[in-house]
């Protein structure tokens, strides 16, 4: 049998190595197709249907255009500093009881990922506004990072959400189904963090304890201080989200609308500068540039797989003769996660998830066939937001330690341990009751 699948077999491991290599992720998986085209004696006029697909897939595909739009929607409200306002009323708030700013972390973490949905400007900027004060009360700094990064890690599950958007052009899904669909994972899984925040509240206050004592503020203008920095970005998150909710945009007319928003509202905050402008723009660029050249490799990589035999080994792989479907979507998604461990989501989603879907989209969970292809996808979103946090690559780690470098990085691994067995048991409970994605879609139809 390993004999049938000696190129694969070996294309995967030449993948692994070279991805170990250090060397930009989207010339490593061209490269890999290409060179074993040229060594399995693949026709060279075969890697021009790489060429077609690139473009009808990539370049001339109109709903990837809501992914730079997103990206600046998230830079520019970053710099209006409205994160910042509402890192402060939260901790006025909520600062003077055990947990107060752990519990403010989570809170803007949702706030941010249902605006912003931009990892390391998440990770980074509540690090660096929430680090020093958990410090001066005493935290322990194991749980203080551990809540920071997996907050930071919401956007790219909460819509709206770059990766959902991808998933959805792999998976042939509509993206207002997917960002509706993500909305009770998202919350369950920030419920089961403010849970795991309240029990280590009540049981070991010790590891965070509230601040000393300083001047009182007054309840009712710290509430309306909070409702007051609440105002924007909720109206941000309605006319984003509401407009494709509603059908009257598409998601890329309301990522627009949202660019837009975010631009007046850096203006109102008199933070928008042509410096705002510049770098907003720039990081667009670079990101969108990352995300569509890698586009491009996993097309050529995925083209010349699949011609040499690489669906069928998969198939293989993953056929288990009279069990149950979830014992093959359980192998799936045990993959994933091991893969997260080691490469990012975006290579993941577009290597791994077109071999994997046609798998899952066979089996017999007595759904519709779109509605299995639906809850797929979130449970997918739910287990590659783990790869920002599982070491030894997770991203939301090394933004971290970059905000504090006096941090050691066995601490913030240590500290990251519960919110992964928390994202588990999120990724279980939305496997088993898969109403927890389909209700929202089918409620809105």
């Amino acid at each position: 049998m390993l004999a049938d699948f000696f190129w694969p077999i070996l294309m995967l491991l030449a993948l692994i190595a070279l991805l170990f290599s250090g060397y930009p992720v989207a010339f490593v998986l061209a490269g890999v197709g290409i060179a074993f085209a040229v060594l399995a004696d693949v026709p060279m006029i075969f890697l021009s249907m790489g060429v077609q697909r690139i473009y009808s897939g990539t370049l001339a595909n109109w709903l990837l255009a809501a992914i730079p739009l997103f990206v600046f929607m998230g830079l520019m409200l970053e710099s209006s500093g409205i994160a910042e306002r509402l890192m402060r009323s939260l901790a006025a708030l909520a600062g003077r009881l055990p947990g107060g700013y752990a519990f403010a972390v989570a809170i803007i973490g949702v706030v941010m990922a249902a605006s912003t949905g931009i990892i390391g400007a998440s990770v980074v900027l509540m690090g660096m506004m929430s680090l020093p004060a958990m410090k001066a009360a005493g935290y322990d700094m194991r749980l203080a990072t551990g809540i920071v990064a997996a907050s930071g890690t919401l956007g790219i599950l909460i819509p709206p959400s770059i990766m959902l958007i991808i998933l959805g052009d792999q998976l042939r899904v509509p993206i207002g189904d997917l960002f509706v669909g993500a909305i009770w994972p998202g919350l369950i899984l920030a419920g089961l963090y403010f849970a795991y925040i309240i029990a280590v509240a009540i049981f070991a206050p010790h590891r965070m304890p509230a601040p000393a004592r300083s001047e009182p503020v007054p309840l009712m203008r710290s509430l309306l201080t909070l409702v007051r920095d609440l105002v924007a970005p909720m109206l941000l998150i309605l006319s984003v989200l509401g407009t494709i909710i509603a059908g009257v945009a598409t998601p890329t007319e309301s990522a627009a609308i949202g660019a837009l928003g975010a631009t007046v509202l850096a203006a109102i905050s008199g933070r928008l500068s042509f410096a705002t402008l510049r770098r907003s723009v720039h990081e667009t660029t670079k990101t969108t540039a990352m995300i569509a050249f890698v586009m491009f490799g996993a097309t050529v990589f995925s083209l010349v797989f699949r011609r040499l035999g690489g669906d069928a080994m998969v198939a293989d792989l993953f056929t288990f003769e009279d069990a149950s479907p979830y014992l093959t979507l359980a192998a799936i998604m045990g993959l994933i996660f091991i893969l997260g461990f080691f490469l990012d989501w975006v290579e993941i989603t577009l290597v791994v998830i077109p071999i994997v879907a046609p798998i899952v989209s066979h089996l017999d969970f007595g759904l519709p066939a779109s509605d299995i292809t639906l809850w797929f996808a979130i449970a997918l979103a739910v287990n590659l937001q783990t790869s920002f946090l599982t070491p030894p690559f997770g991203y939301a780690l090394f933004y971290l330690r970059g905000v504090d470098s006096s941090i050691p990085i066995s601490t913030i691994y240590r500290g990251i341990i519960p919110f992964v067995v928390i994202q588990i048991v999120a990724l279980i409970l939305v496997v088993s009751l898969p109403q927890i994605v389909l209700s929202l879609p089918a409620a809105f139809r």
